[in-house]
């Protein structure tokens, strides 16, 4: 493996700004309280950060409603504070990947400013803009995902702009050349600063399609109605276009002309996810891509090999990236308590099959600490789509709250503000760096031992997987020549039989005899073959 391919098997782990380390006592992190615990992340053994957006912005969408995007936001700091950052990163021996936010910016970027302003400025195809209908209603029946239908009228224009998100989160017009050669601009600025790579948010809407055509109704039976309308189509049209392969393919080219870097594609679909992340990593676009298919509740063995059997069947050229949490959904130690013993086991089951999938991964920070969601109320919220559909969708909040270094400080060592962005609050306090940090047992020190035998094993870098015929709830494959991995994702005992004799290398409540594999709840064993 050459160094431009460090991203293949590698392990990152996401920061979410806002919530990692407040340097300066406002109540929200910033670049600098990032760069004062870059020493820790080293010490996790993980290969890149991701910071979520820091880019200038009003904030209504946490920063993904972006105003200026080679700008940093008053909120994190300076761009001197940002090159300090990158350059500790790269001297700890950390890559850093930057979030991307390309299918639409914020209405107060100047570009919008201008588009909304008439039909026959320089800037008015930059924008998605549609005349109404001859009553007056919108263009289609595209919606948004957080609630309502997806266009908003303009008088100014006569016209209705769209918008997948907030109406303050207006979509760019990927059909006009001028708008892809900007945005490549802006990636090229930030990759000339030293930034290894980019994780591109919701990769797949860059594109609609130019005759407008009514999305369809979800096909699929559910069990009961969705919250959000949104979720009550199958977004055939407004997303997902096959243009966009072809704008994949001149990212890559821009990539390309930078040693040792890459890009991570967010696919945010809910029919065909996996095929679209093997479209998106072959044929020279994207180098990795992750879907929202390992961040749902589903927590059985046939759904993990399904995942990893689909998507390297499908694109045998192609390269995935998987992640159990992330900043849009409910942490897993939560998701996954019907099927755990204790927070701690589950903790350490959930990792341990993470970090023994073919293809890279990402941890999201608490993750390494078996952190859970946090039960917010509503006064408490900063989320546009709890704030829309609460109490059915509780939004993001909850696994947004600030990270926790200690017990014994205020704000759990987050802030020395009275007052923090998100609350910290007492369970999330009990799962802390300092109180873990000295336990042999405890999850943040599994996690380090399971990331340096990862990377001390080149089967569970790069082996390829063999998944091995065992019923419900155990999931068993081999990594690569060497490599065994099994698991037991139920609160009670299991036994595999073995065929060849096995040397244990991580365990948790589990006992190999010359024959039998014992797996206790919540149990697993990687062993040598």
């Amino acid at each position: 493996m050459t160094n431009d391919d460090w991203w293949r098997g590698s392990v990152t782990y996401q920061i979410y700004p806002r919530s990692f380390m407040d340097s300066n006592n406002d109540g929200v992190g910033d670049i600098r309280g990032i760069t004062q615990k870059l020493d820790y992340i080293a010490t996790l053994g993980v290969d890149a950060i991701w910071l979520s957006p820091i880019f200038t912005s009003p904030m209504l969408d946490m920063g993904y409603d972006v105003s200026d995007y080679t700008g940093i936001d008053p909120s994190f700091g300076t761009m001197d504070d940002f090159d300090a950052m990158v350059t500790k990163a790269h001297k700890l021996g950390l890559k850093v990947i930057i979030d991307q936010v390309l299918s639409h910016s914020s209405s107060q970027h100047p570009h919008f400013e201008a588009s909304k302003q008439s039909r026959d400025n320089d800037k008015s195809d930059w924008y998605v803009w549609a005349d109404p209908n001859p009553d007056g209603t919108a263009p289609n029946n595209w919606q948004a995902i957080f609630g309502g239908i997806a266009w908003e009228w303009e008088p100014r224009r006569r016209q209705y702009y769209f918008h997948n998100f907030l109406k303050e989160q207006p979509d760019f017009n990927f059909h006009n050349p001028d708008v892809q050669d900007y945005l490549l601009g802006t990636m090229k600025f930030w990759l000339e600063r030293g930034v290894d790579g980019f994780r591109l948010d919701t990769v797949n809407f860059y594109f609609h399609d130019k005759l407008l055509r009514n999305d369809a109704a979800d096909y699929r039976v559910k069990k009961k109605q969705e919250v959000r309308p949104y979720d009550m189509q199958y977004h055939l049209f407004s997303k997902g276009q096959p243009e966009n392969l072809v704008f994949l393919k001149r990212i890559r080219a821009l990539m390309d002309k930078y040693d040792a870097r890459t890009t991570v594609g967010e696919v945010g679909e809910t029919h065909h996810a996996i095929q679209m992340m093997g479209e998106y990593t072959s044929d020279n676009r994207l180098h990795m891509a992750y879907s929202f298919n390992m961040l749902g509740p589903d927590f059985e063995a046939e759904h993990f090999r399904k995942q990893i059997t689909e998507f390297f069947e499908g694109a045998p050229e192609g390269w995935p990236c998987w992640a159990l949490s992330n900043h849009d959904v409910q942490r897993h130690a939560t998701r996954y308590q019907p099927h755990a013993v204790d927070l701690d086991h589950i903790a350490k089951l959930s990792g341990a099959i993470l970090m023994s999938l073919e293809g890279s991964i990402c941890l999201y920070q608490g993750e390494e600490l078996g952190q859970v969601e946090t039960e917010m109320e509503y006064h408490e919220l900063t989320d546009p789509t709890a704030i829309s559909f609460w109490p059915d969708d509780k939004g993001r909040d909850g696994c947004r709250t600030p990270m926790v270094w200690s017990a014994d400080e205020a704000n759990g060592g987050f802030s020395k503000s009275n007052k923090t962005w998100l609350p910290v609050k007492a369970p999330q306090i009990a799962r802390s760096v300092s109180s873990q940090e000295t336990d042999d047992n405890s999850v943040l020190n599994f996690y380090r031992e399971m990331l340096a035998l990862r990377r001390a094993r080149p089967d569970l870098q790069l082996g390829r997987s063999k998944f091995i015929d065992t019923p419900e709830p155990v999931l068993a494959f081999t990594r690569g020549d060497n490599t065994l991995c099994v698991f037991n994702l139920s609160t009670k005992a299991q036994t595999m039989s073995l065929t060849r004799k096995i040397k244990p290398l991580i365990s948790q409540g589990t006992t190999a005899t010359a024959k039998t594999l014992k797996l206790g709840p919540n149990g697993f064993m990687i062993a040598d073959i």
